[in-house]
């Protein structure tokens, strides 16, 4: 990830140029940022993994997939830029749920995210990664059930 925060438009150079560079690199993080143990088959067929290249590759959209790691990466990710606005009124005021897994790139603790928003719930997921949407996709949707029944 340091590679997409710090360079991002560097590193798109070579991965819009080589799909084979693309398909090693999409490999790479599925492999790394999953729950898989470093299995990627375990959670990913051929199939999916070869789709998602293509849609980086065909769409030329590896660069823009890199943007917000490098926004983050300057503080503009969780936070808001107006300083005319008073400090109480910068937290995100919206009912939020935050869903954390195992072997996710980043794990916040409850109190660092009611820094920002208002949490109203806060789980902590028995296993899934970084692509928990297609890792453990029950796991998700329960989540997000259940959260949207408290803000009805």
């Amino acid at each position: 990830m340091h590679q997409q925060q710090t360079r991002p438009l560097t590193l798109s150079y070579g991965l819009s140029d080589s799909p084979a560079g693309l398909l090693a690199w999409i490999v790479e993080k599925y492999r790394a940022w999953s729950d898989s143990g470093g299995d990627l088959s375990s959670r990913f067929s051929d199939d999916f993994v070869l789709t998602q290249a293509s849609l980086y590759w065909f769409t030329r959209t590896i660069a823009t997939s890199f943007r917000p790691y490098y926004e983050y990466d300057r503080g503009r990710g969780l936070r808001l830029e107006r300083v005319d606005v008073p400090a109480r009124s910068r937290r995100v005021q919206v009912p939020t749920a935050v869903a954390v897994f195992p072997a996710d790139l980043v794990q916040p603790p409850r109190s660092w995210a009611e820094r920002t928003y208002h949490v109203t719930r806060y789980t902590r997921m028995p296993r899934g990664g970084h692509f928990a949407a297609h890792e453990e996709p029950e796991l998700l949707a329960a989540d997000l059930t259940e959260f949207f029944r408290t803000v009805r």
